[in-house]
């Protein structure tokens, strides 16, 4: 995915095939909230920014690190719900092919819950970089630390709903628990998100 065209991706994500979806989506939200971060915060160098370096240097840093956990989490998206297709598609001609599909089945399911929930924590570390970005960023581009606060925000909610599809399916009470808990913070990231945003709006029209 990641050597893939923008306009080749789009073609894929609009084809009728079950992977890319909404999942993989999720994932280049949150690529694309840090790369935003990482572009901001090389703008925010220079004896200007000069007390702010340390947390600038570490946003930079770390927005880099979650630029590539996004793709990568895109990827392993597309890749999990392509099992799961493959999974459903196995034969149950007896008891034992039905029950070997079944367990086969629960255990795609997870895993392809597993990634979005993985972007869920990515896109809490992404807006704890927005957080420390937006008071200190060079003025000329805070309007991007809105932009990635809401990139962040996008990939949080779709990752959220991607979750909850695959729990429709599962009936492995640890693994729906596990799962469960990657949901609790949600709502409260997305509050944070838009208050990040608002903030920013708040700044450029003072």
């Amino acid at each position: 995915m990641r050597s893939d065209t923008i306009d080749t991706f789009l073609w894929n994500l609009a084809a009728r095939v079950p992977a890319p979806g909404g999942g993989a989506t999720a994932g280049l939200h949150l690529a694309q909230a840090a790369a935003l971060l990482g572009m901001v915060a090389r703008y925010t160098e220079g004896e200007r920014y000069a007390e702010h370096a340390d947390t600038v240097v570490s946003v930079r840093n770390r927005a880099d690190e979650l630029r590539v956990v996004g793709i990568g989490l895109a990827e392993a998206d597309a890749s999990a719900f392509d099992a799961v297709a493959q999974a459903y598609k196995l034969p149950r001609d007896s008891d034992e092919a039905t029950e070997a599909r079944s367990r086969a089945i629960t255990e795609a399911l997870v895993e392809a819950g597993r990634i979005p929930a993985r972007v869920i924590r990515a896109a809490e570390q992404v807006l704890d970089l927005a957080e420390q970005l937006r008071p200190v960023g060079n003025p000329n581009v805070i309007s991007d630390v809105a932009a990635a606060a809401d990139a962040a925000r996008a990939a949080a909610s779709t990752a959220r709903i991607n979750v909850e599809i695959n729990l429709v399916g599962i009936r492995d009470q640890l693994a729906r628990i596990e799962l469960g808990e990657a949901l609790a913070g949600v709502d409260d990231l997305l509050i944070r998100a838009d208050k990040v945003t608002a903030e920013v709006r708040e700044q450029i029209q003072r």
